[in-house]
């Protein structure tokens, strides 16, 4: 494998961080449902071969072993594994998606959620994830597009404005580690550009309020990037006032838009 510390230090969301187990508890919380039901329309079922990249917290792979039993396999890679549950009928990799090779016409499914969003080198790494497909295997790529995600109804004025310098500040520090704010929207044309036919992307939204997961997600981040959004100016005060503002019951605001794309390799 290869030297990836580089890679480690531009990924804004470290693996061994003391926050990983919660960012990970609160992506499936957030987005596992719709991931899955997405997946389950591909048809996944006993005996195919899957490839789960970037796996996290594992939580997709562990529910695509359950589909695939008996008879299949989930290939679970992460370029920091250790907090991929060990279970029957997943293999878990340490992998460099960027660098690290995969095997090519290998897989019936290949899913990744919220990882080419983040590597600068996602079109080649796309290239990739196509080539390791079988033919009539099928691609599911889940990712987001946080330039869009307005604020509703907030208390006041001065919490609206708190809330989209949050979000600007999220958006710039994300830019600077590597990462294309914009990519869910761009994601399909980019599958079908790289040789998949029948894409087909479903964008999803949903109204945030201080119950929702993906608030609880976006709160969690002010502390696991503290660091990151100090360095773009917002102080630990504002960090705080922050959590408050999306723990009011007065808080709404539209979801960033969460693109679930499919698409599958030519037999």
């Amino acid at each position: 494998m290869t030297d990836t510390a580089v890679e480690d230090q531009r990924y804004v969301f470290d693996n061994h961080s003391e926050h990983a187990f919660d960012q990970h508890r609160f992506l499936a919380a957030a987005y596992d449902p719709m991931t899955t039901e997405r997946l389950e329309q591909t048809g996944v079922g006993p005996g195919w071969n899957c490839l789960e990249v970037g796996a996290g917290g594992g939580s997709v792979a562990l529910w695509l072993a359950d589909r695939v039993a008996p008879g299949g396999r989930v290939l679970a890679t992460d370029i920091k594994p250790e907090r991929i549950p060990a279970a029957e009928g997943v293999e878990v990799l340490r992998h460099d998606v960027v660098r690290d090779p995969l095997p090519e016409a290998a897989f019936d499914l290949v899913h990744s959620r919220l990882v080419l969003l983040h590597l600068p080198e996602r079109i080649a790494v796309l290239d990739r994830l196509v080539r390791a497909l079988k033919p009539g295997g099928v691609l599911q790529l889940d990712e987001f597009d946080i330039t869009y995600g307005p604020a509703l109804l907030m208390p006041d004025a001065e919490s609206r404005k708190l809330y989209e310098e949050f979000q600007e500040a999220k958006t710039r520090l994300m830019i600077r580690a590597g990462a294309d704010p914009a990519w869910g929207r761009n994601a399909a044309e980019a599958m079908r550009r790289a040789g998949l036919v029948d894409v087909d992307p479903r964008p999803r939204l949903e109204l945030w309020e201080a119950r929702s997961p993906g608030v609880h997600l976006i709160a969690h981040h002010t502390r696991h990037l503290r660091d990151a959004f100090v360095r773009e100016g917002m102080t630990d005060e504002k960090l705080a006032d922050v959590r408050a503002l999306l723990a009011d019951p007065s808080f709404r605001a539209s979801s960033c838009a969460l693109y679930s794309v499919q698409g599958r390799r030519p037999r």
